[in-house]
Formats: structure tokens, sequence, C-alpha cells
């Protein structure tokens, strides 16, 4: 893996307390965000996703680029919030609280995912009376089998916690044309189905969903304005090169709406948005050998940098050599295949396993890649109470 020498540089320059850290490129996710959004159509709409990364330098650095943020709590809608005053905002979230749903309903969010029936009742009733919102039904609709076969992680296509079963539906919209529906203005059909795919593979299910929300919609005799198709689009970490085709799937979604011309497509991508302009740096403490095998032992670990536990993959680093060594013992050392670790007591405090390398030695730093979504915000960052990593932007 090769990191930029920008990067490298800046990461050998840190002085070892100050250490692990993150560091964010934010002209690289400026320039990734903007050719995402040159690659769409007219008729569809970039709503990044901050769960994947809700750190404020990176929601500010994208807001040139997407229309809007999707948020699923009280807490990410009130930090997005500051972090962009402007920007509409996509309230989402399986298990919203009563008290999750006032704030919302306060905070003026622009659209609404709504789960399941309960839920339009908890939201009518936190409604004033001249209140007015825009709701839009998650759904989990059924897809062709083989569909989402693979996935890296599936949230419908198959029993799932996530929005209203198809059967449910019907019960939802008898709801929403009573009087009700006067302030829960339906616009349209939201689902987002699973992670991981591929452009073309996204295709194949974004047809599937619109073709669905359509049927549905005649015969209903209703009119959707919207329909959601979520985010979900691979990210490699085994291969960084093999990139999203942004440019395959803008032009599969222009077809799509050629034959749709009355709606508007939503997309919510989040870690294909801002995984490549982030990065984990940090010191070899320790090298050792156990069984004939090598191990490294870093500052920090997986309670800073929990991606690859979560998802089971080693992250793709680049060690960047240290020459100074002021220690008079032997500096320990290994070539070939070696395994980062960190600091936890337990064997899964694993970054990368059996990883083939010219050289590691304590003292040298190592700099992981593809950490800028799913890393720092998902970890469990007070285990043993290890001090928290700095941040710093390029």
């Amino acid at each position: 893996m090769t990191v930029p020498p920008d990067v490298s540089a800046f990461a050998a320059g840190l002085a070892a307390d100050a250490l692990p850290a993150y560091v964010y490129d934010l002209g690289v996710l400026r320039t990734h965000a903007a050719a995402v959004r040159a690659a769409l159509p007219a008729g569809v709409e970039l709503y990044y996703a901050a769960k994947a990364n809700p750190d404020a330098a990176v929601l500010e650095a994208l807001r040139d680029s997407v229309d809007g943020y999707e948020v699923s709590s009280a807490g990410e809608l009130a930090h997005v919030r500051q972090a962009a005053p402007d920007a509409p905002l996509a309230f989402g979230g399986p298990g919203k609280t009563p008290a999750e749903i006032a704030a919302a309903v306060t905070a003026g969010v622009h659209r609404w995912h709504v789960e399941s029936v309960q839920e339009l009742y908890q939201l009518a009733a936190a409604l004033g009376g001249e209140q007015r919102v825009d709701v839009m039904l998650r759904v989990n609709v059924p897809v062709a089998e083989g569909s989402l076969e693979s996935v890296a992680l599936a949230m419908g296509g198959r029993p799932s916690p996530f929005g209203l079963d198809p059967t449910a539906v019907p019960s939802a919209l008898e709801f929403l044309a009573g009087p009700i529906g006067r302030q829960l203005r339906l616009r349209g059909i939201h689902a987002h189905l699973g992670s991981g795919l591929s452009a073309a593979e996204h295709l194949a299910v974004a047809e599937q969903i619109v073709n669905w929300s359509a049927a549905l919609a005649t015969r209903h005799g209703l009119r959707f304005d919207e329909v959601n198709i979520g985010g979900g689009m691979a990210v490699d970490y085994a291969d960084p090169s093999a990139r999203f085709d942004w440019v395959e799937f803008g032009g599969g979604l222009g077809k799509l709406l050629d034959r749709r011309p009355e709606l508007r497509l939503r997309i919510e991508p989040g870690r294909a948005l801002t995984a490549y302009c982030g990065y984990y740096a940090t010191e070899v403490l320790d090298v050792k050998t156990s069984q004939g095998e090598h191990f490294a032992v870093v500052r920090g670990g997986t309670h800073h940098l929990r991606t690859p536990a979560t998802k089971g993959h080693d992250q793709p680093f680049a060690v960047v050599p240290v020459e100074e060594w002021s220690h008079p013992w032997p500096r320990p050392g290994a070539a070939g295949r070696v395994s980062l670790t960190g600091q936890l007591c337990t064997p899964k405090d694993l970054l990368a396993q059996g990883i083939p390398v010219a050289g590691v030695r304590a003292g040298d730093r190592i700099v992981f890649a593809m950490a800028g979504a799913y890393a720092w915000n998902i970890s469990h960052h007070d285990f043993l109470m290890h001090p928290h990593p700095g941040f710093h932007y390029l």
C-alpha cells in the first residue's frame, strides 16, 4: 500500500507522544466529492450519510458537493446542524425516541424516513396544529433472488428490523390518506437495502426499488415525487485502487430517470465518499516473534480504528521508516509476513494479519489508509483508558 508523500512526511514529523493521530486530507475529499457530484445526472440528489464520519471539518469540506446530510439521531442532527447550519437534513433510524422526534420537529428536518406505522402516529402526535412535514416510507422492498447476494451488510431483501414490511405499507397509506395527511405529506419511498454493492449491482437493485415504488403508487392512485435508493456503494479494503464506478452509476441512473421523468432520485453514500481521505498514523512500539510469526505492536489499536475488527479485513497500511534510534539496546525488527496489533489486552486487537513487509522496526511509523469512514466514530474509545488520538487536517 502506498501513502501520499505529504501524508507520510506529516506522520514522520509528528512526535511520538503526539501519536496515534488521524490525518484527514480535505483537499482529496473535496476533489473526490466534486467528481461524484459531476458524475450524477441532474435528477439525482446527493446526501451524505453523516454516520460514516461526522467530523465537523469533513462535513464542512463536503458542503459544496452535497445537497444535504442524512442523520440518524438527535445527537447527529444537532451536530450536523451546527457544522452546516443551512443544509437540508433527512432524519432516519429504526428506533426514534419521542424526545428525538420532538427535537427533529423543532429543527425542521427536510425529510423524515419513517420506519413503521407506529412511528407515523408518534410523528403526528408531536406536530402542532399548523405544522407540516414531508415523509418518505422506508420499506423493506422485495427484490429478485440473488440481487443482494454479494453485499457485505444487508438491511433488506430478507427479515430485517429496518423499515416497513411490504404487507404493512397499505396500513401506512391508509393512515396518511386520512386527515393527518394534511400534515404528514407523503413524498415517496426510501429503501436502503445493503452495503458493498458495485455500480452494476446497485443499478440493478435501484431499478427494482423504483419499479416497485411506481407499481405501489399506481395501485393506490398516488403520485410519488421521490425515491431514495440509499447508499451502500462498495469500498474494497483489500484493493484500495478498486473504486466504485461513479460514472457508470450516474449513467445508469440517468437512463432510469429517462424512463421515469416524474421522479427525483436520492442517494445517501457515506463510506464511499470519505473512506479514502482519512489516515490513522501511529508508531511501532515493539516487534516480536512468537512461534515463528512476527508481530508489530503499535500505539493505539482497534479502540481507535475499529474498522478492520468490525468488517474482518486487513486495514491497508504503509511503513514509514524512522532512522533515529536513541536507545542503547538492540532495535527490534522483522521482515516478511508481519501482523500489526494494538495495545489492548485481547487477541482481537488486530489491525492487519500476516502482511508482507520489506521491514518494520520499533520506532517506525505506520500509516493506515482508508480510515476516513466508520473508524474513530464507531470505536470503543475508553477501553483500557488509553489517550485519545490527535486530529490533523491537510
